[in-house]
């Protein structure tokens, strides 16, 4: 028998099936289809939702199974074998190529989760062979779910917490740079419009200082730093286009999930994100991870407090940092935390491309951009120019005003995206609605969370052009039927769903009449 036309692999006994591309997305999860009456499902005992684990040319993933039913409408052979495109791009396949296919070995680090569950402690060795197992793809998604549960809350302490960043490090590659001073910014998140750091970048960079910055698509909210920067210009860049870009321009503003940095992290953040879940301990250990991976040494973060923040309380956010600091320095990073304030949300876009307008207006200097987001990049540039030793104390912010005065940050900003593949315009929604005042009276609350959600339901981020744009900030005096904010929208559908949740809301901007 000719062996590439085998059914079995001779070394292990798994099934070998050729492959088919199915062109299914199923975002970053590898999944794998069979015919229900398949001689493999008969055999193995498989049905849906099993895992399953395929090897090609010394790959090897674990995927989930989807079982086609009869009369399906995708046409699969007993011994072909559909793919997703995750699969398909993680095991580097091509068509009616032949494949490994069978029982993955038992997941052994998952009992130290059950064990976190019934009230045990993770030892660094528990949380490095969960962390290696989901970074290689051997965790389902009902498993993480069920690992960042054991982590949610204060059920991590900081010897756990610390001992999980340094795995999440361990799992992926790491950055080297050969200056002595590698600078980075994080916002924690939780905030509306806060898209500083592709102001704070070209700032810092403008100056000499390196600032090599990997960033995440959003989690809970309608944007991240990646989706946003990815409006203006290309942000998959692997490890090699990040150091020519860096290298010629000092920074980039890149997104980290492309290049292995920290790659657990990325995984669940896929789980995270349906789950609205954000622990303080998975924040900690994802953003630190991070960073070290990143190669950064300095680095600041940005804590907004705020009552509909993610962050809510004054000590909440004192406690946030001090286990931010703690975890920084067991890892060697300096690091600076500054609380920022949280009440309302920054600028007036909510959403990538919204977001990325108020960017370009604020790094233009333009008249009509928005002054609070143009005031807290440049805080938030001081402060990271300081802690490089580029000023001295509280003449930091001095000095990055006038780096976005005179033009040299829109002029670095514009060399990096053109480094990064070439600047571009945001997109624009073809279909908007405004919502408005139904009484005279003056803005008194914003609920970032209730407006966030707006913009989510609207199609942010997954539609770029989706989301929100805030017309009255906190005091803005409003007649009635003034527009409070308009809903953006690609689609008449997704419009009318997230006007729907906002009609159904009380007081997502709260108007009430002066005393």
């Amino acid at each position: 028998m000719n062996p590439e036309r085998s059914t079995t692999c001779h070394d292990t006994g798994e099934h070998r099936l050729r492959v088919r591309r199915l062109g299914i997305d199923t975002y970053q999860e590898p999944v794998v289809f069979l015919r229900e009456d398949s001689h493999v499902c008969r055999a193995e005992g498989f049905e849906s939702q099993s895992r399953v684990e395929l090897r090609r040319d010394g790959r090897r993933i674990v995927a989930t199974l989807n079982v086609l039913r009869h009369g399906s409408p995708v046409p699969l052979a007993d011994d072909e074998a559909g793919l997703s495109e995750a699969a398909w791009r993680i095991l580097g396949a091509g068509e009616d190529e032949r494949i490994c296919l069978g029982h993955p070995t038992p997941v052994e680090s998952f009992a130290c989760v059950r064990a976190k569950l019934y009230g045990h402690r993770f030892t660094p060795a528990a949380l490095e062979a969960i962390v290696a197992d989901i970074g290689s793809g051997r965790y389902a998604n009902i498993e993480m779910a069920a690992f960042l549960a054991a982590c949610a809350g204060d059920r991590l302490d900081a010897d756990e917490t610390i001992a999980l960043t340094r795995a999440m490090v361990a799992t992926g590659e790491r950055l080297a740079w050969p200056q002595a001073r590698i600078m980075d910014k994080h916002c924690v998140g939780g905030l509306p419009g806060n898209r500083t750091t592709l102001i704070v970048v070209p700032i810092v960079a403008a100056l000499g200082v390196v600032i090599p910055k990997t960033s995440s698509r959003a989690i809970t909210s309608p944007a991240g730093t990646a989706d946003t920067m990815e409006t203006l210009a290309p942000v998959a860049l692997d490890i090699a286009a990040i150091r020519r870009v860096v290298e010629r321009e000092g920074g980039c503003i890149a997104w980290g999930g492309a290049v292995g940095l920290s790659p657990a992290d990325d995984i669940l953040i896929r789980v995270e994100r349906p789950l609205d879940l954000d622990s303080e301990a998975q924040l900690v250990a994802s953003v630190i991870s991070k960073k070290v991976a990143a190669g950064s040494t300095h680095v600041l973060i940005d804590v907004p407090v705020g009552p509909t923040a993610k962050v809510r309380s004054a000590a909440a956010a004192q406690s946030l940092a001090r286990r931010l600091a703690e975890t920084g320095r067991a890892l060697g990073l300096m690091l600076d935390v500054v609380l920022t304030d949280g009440t309302q949300p920054v600028g007036r876009g909510i959403g990538p491309a919204l977001e990325a307008r108020d960017v370009l207006a604020v790094l233009r200097n333009e008249a009509t951009a928005p002054q609070d987001l143009r005031a807290r990049a440049i805080g938030l540039a001081g402060r990271l120019l300081e802690l490089a030793g580029c000023a001295p104390p509280a003449a930091g912010a001095a000095l990055a005003e006038a780096v976005l005065a005179d033009g040299r940050a829109f002029a670095k900003f514009q060399a990096i995206a053109e480094a990064q593949g070439g600047l571009r315009t945001p997109p624009r929604a073809p279909e908007r609605h405004v919502v408005a005042a139904s009484a005279a009276g003056v803005v008194h609350a914003i609920d970032n969370r209730k407006l966030a959600r707006v913009a989510k339901l609207a199609g942010a981020p997954q539609a770029p052009a989706a989301g929100v744009e805030l017309h009255t900030p906190l005091g803005t005096a409003v007649a009635r039927g003034q527009p409070l904010y308009t809903v953006h929208a690609q689609s008449r559908g997704e419009l009318h769903y997230a006007l729907d949740y906002a009609q159904a809301q009380r007081a997502i901007v709260a108007v009430a009449a002066p005393p």
